[in-house]
């Protein structure tokens, strides 16, 4: 069974390049663009990942990763987060709501497979 990941990121280009890669490897991939039905999607799809942007319209990756570790049947879920954004008190921020990885743009396709591999093997 291929190992499903929830996308959430609202650059057009930057979803389909992770899309096809994640693809390649195996992975099935759901796409969103924005934060705001996030929690319900990750409610009704159960995912294996999430793989989220910082920095969304709506409802922003924090928010999101806040809300979800707060959420019972959803706080163990593996979130590896993206961002333009790579200082250190944006990485701070997203450690202390829970992150798993923080991932600054831009990546390599190899780190973006090895990293999902990664989180989904678990420590």
């Amino acid at each position: 069974m291929a190992r499903h990941v929830l996308l959430i990121e609202d650059e057009p280009n930057i979803a389909a390049a992770i899309s096809f890669i994640l693809s390649r490897d195996g992975w099935q991939v759901t796409t969103l663009a924005e934060g705001r039905t996030a929690l319900a999607r990750l409610r009704a799809d159960r995912p294996d990942l999430l793989i989220v942007d910082l920095m969304l319209p709506g409802v922003g990756g924090l928010e999101i990763v806040q809300a979800l570790r707060a959420d019972p049947g959803l706080a163990t879920l593996p979130v590896m987060m993206l961002t333009a954004k790579g200082q250190s008190r944006d990485r701070a921020a997203a450690e202390a709501a829970g992150v798993n990885l923080f991932m600054a743009k831009p990546f390599s396709n190899a780190e973006i497979v090895a990293s999902a591999r990664a989180l989904v093997a678990g420590p």
